[in-house]
This record gives structure tokens, sequence and C-alpha cells, in this order.
């Protein structure tokens, strides 16, 4: 990690939180994933958002960030679930580049053998790249949270960006 973390410095990350009811004082999860960011080295949250679950505003600001050229990584947790308020993925998944799909397998993995059994199926977590940034969509509750960011998140974002920022030379 110390040649990618030179090469790329630190990591800037937009936390967006997708929920009809939440606010700034109740947004446990949102609160979550900022306190994990900053007890890592290296990492710092430089936005934070809550939008109702609807497409129009979570693409809003989803578009915005993604010009931020300060910024590195998304990661929105909420609004995952399958029913018809739950508009999360439907919202990002078209402003992908490329999906990482071993992120939505893993966290279905974990969750199914170390937390929720079979309920694991409806888990519609989900993760991709765009503007040279790393996407993460988890679902809203503390304990997908904290499995998201810990197991799988915060031990690889450095070298995810450091993947989508190297510069890749052409073959002679």
């Amino acid at each position: 990690m110390s040649e990618q973390f030179n090469i790329i410095g630190g990591v800037s990350i937009a936390v967006l939180t997708v929920s009809d009811t939440r606010t700034m004082e109740t947004d446990h999860s949102g609160e979550l994933i900022r306190k994990l960011v900053s007890d890592q080295k290296g990492m710092e949250v430089v936005d934070y958002q809550i939008v109702k679950d609807e497409v129009v505003d979570i693409r809003g600001t989803l578009k915005k960030w993604l010009e931020e050229e300060s910024i590195d990584a998304i990661i929105i947790t909420g609004g995952t679930g399958i029913a018809k308020r739950d508009n999360s993925i439907e919202s990002v998944e078209p402003f992908y580049e490329k999906e990482i799909q071993g992120f939505g397998e893993l966290f279905r993995h974990l969750s199914f053998t170390e937390d929720i059994g079979t309920r694991a199926m409806l888990t519609r977590a989900s993760a991709g790249t765009a503007s040279d940034k790393a996407i993460f969509i988890l679902p809203g509750s503390r304990g997908a949270v904290r499995l998201g960011m810990e197991r799988l998140i915060l031990p690889e974002l450095h070298h995810i960006i450091y993947e989508l920022k190297k510069h890749v030379h052409p073959r002679s």
C-alpha cells in the first residue's frame, strides 16, 4: 500500500445517505461511514449529503460529485431494498463505466455466512467506477455499513483508487 499511497496521496470520499426519513441527527449509518473513514490513515470525508429516495435527487448529487476532481470515491447508503421506494441501484448503476461485480457478490456472501442468513439474497449492494471514481452502494442498516466498510471497502480502497488513477502507457 505504501507505493500506491505515495502515488495517489490521500483518498477523498463523498458520503450520500438515501432516505425518506433520516436527518443529520438520525442518520446513524452515514455517521458510521464518516467515523470509519476518519479512523483511517490517508482518507477523509470531503462531502456528506442526505437526499430523499427519489431518482432525480440521487442522480443530481451523483452528477455533481462525478464532476468534482477532488473526490476519489463515493459511498452511498440506503435505498437498496426491493420495495418500490428503493431507488439507489436504479439511479446509480446507469452511470457505471465498469461494474465491480465482486463487491456485491462478496457482500452477499459475507452477509449470508456471518450475519443474516438467507435474507442476504435480497441484498442489492453494488459497486462500479465512473469518471475515475469508485462508487459503492450499501444497504442502510448499520450492520450492513459496518460489514461493507470494514471487510470490503476500507481494506481495498487505496488499491482501487490507485488502479483508477495510474497512467496506462501504450504498448510499443
